[in-house]
């Protein structure tokens, strides 16, 4: 069978970014896959120390992993069209917004899924929107803007 390599492995693979860099051994290292369509899916086990006090997934840490996953939505896209970096930066994107809904509890102890589609694309900014699934029902979803990185120094 075939390996795959996840997004983050083929277009960042230096990052060290604590939710998505590959290069960051402390760090949670999403894979994030695109798939049909264009929807990207990750799989994430929450660690125990990811617990929100109540023995549920903490909201800081669905936060991060919906900013991330994204990231991967977003980047995927930004290749696709050919649009890299800028200027010697990592990435071609950075977070400029992000509006996440909690919708119910995340387990602690379980695999989650994660799903993000890129909504609006332009070389400028991006939308996508993102989602952590359980049980068969999202249980957090978030809308992500993303703008064009031009580092300057």
């Amino acid at each position: 069978m075939p390996v795959v390599t996840s997004i983050q492995e083929r277009l960042y693979p230096e990052l060290p970014c604590f939710g998505c860099g590959q290069a960051n051994p402390k760090g949670l290292r999403l894979r994030s896959y695109r798939g049909e369509g264009g929807l990207v899916t990750a799989a994430f086990t929450p660690w125990p120390e990811h617990d929100n006090g109540l023995g549920y997934l903490n909201g800081g840490v669905i936060g991060t992993v919906l900013d991330c996953h994204s990231a991967a939505a977003v980047m995927a896209e930004a290749d696709e069209r050919g649009w890299r970096p800028l200027g010697g930066a990592a990435l071609a994107y950075v977070t400029a917004g992000l509006d996440v809904r909690y919708l119910r509890p995340a387990p602690l102890t379980e695999e989650v899924e994660l799903r993000a589609a890129v909504v609006e694309a332009d070389e400028a900014r991006m939308t996508a929107e993102v989602s952590l699934w359980w049980d068969g029902k999202p249980r957090a979803e978030a809308v992500a803007l993303w703008k064009r990185w031009r580092p300057r120094s």
